[in-house]
């Protein structure tokens, strides 16, 4: 690794940590030229994905756009930006477990729901408002009532 303030490519590692996710190690090291110390990340180079679309047009996956759609949906909500890029690299292991190079997008869909439900009610109903079209409130007491109904049977099972 290059140091940024030499250019020399001589370092060695201090620290080596890996968040809960597993998907990205963070490594502290120092240059042994000059004895500036640096921080930096590895990550998993992943497969390129492509998204199927509803129209069954393609497109590459974009990270930037799923987690824009998630934060859309925690705005102003008990979400922290830590919980939300936690969602994705979930969703992005579990693509990458399965080698898959394509994915529907209602697939990813699915994942953020089934994620938000557990972290945030409003944020899925907004979530879900999106990604199910709801074009009318009949929709918005539906989705409220199976979301009554999921917790009551939660209940009951304790």
């Amino acid at each position: 690794m290059k140091c940024p303030r030499c250019g020399k490519d001589s370092d060695r590692v201090l620290e080596t940590r890996m968040p809960q996710s597993g998907s990205v190690i963070r490594r502290r090291r120092k240059c042994t030229n000059c004895l500036f110390r640096f921080t930096t990340y590895e990550s998993i180079e992943r497969m390129p994905l492509v998204v199927i679309k509803r129209d069954k047009t393609r497109e590459p996956y974009d990270r930037a756009k799923l987690l824009n759609g998630i934060a859309t949906a925690c705005r102003k909500r008990p979400v922290s930006a830590e919980k939300i890029e936690n969602i994705v690299n979930e969703i992005e292991d579990t693509v990458s477990d399965k080698y898959q190079t394509e994915i529907k997008s209602s697939e990813l869909g699915r994942m953020v729901l089934d994620r938000l439900l557990e972290i945030d009610e409003v944020s899925y109903v907004r979530f879900a408002s999106v990604y199910r079209k709801f074009t009318n409130i009949d929709k918005f007491a539906t989705e409220l009532k199976k979301i009554k109904e999921e917790k009551r049977c939660q209940k009951k099972h304790r």
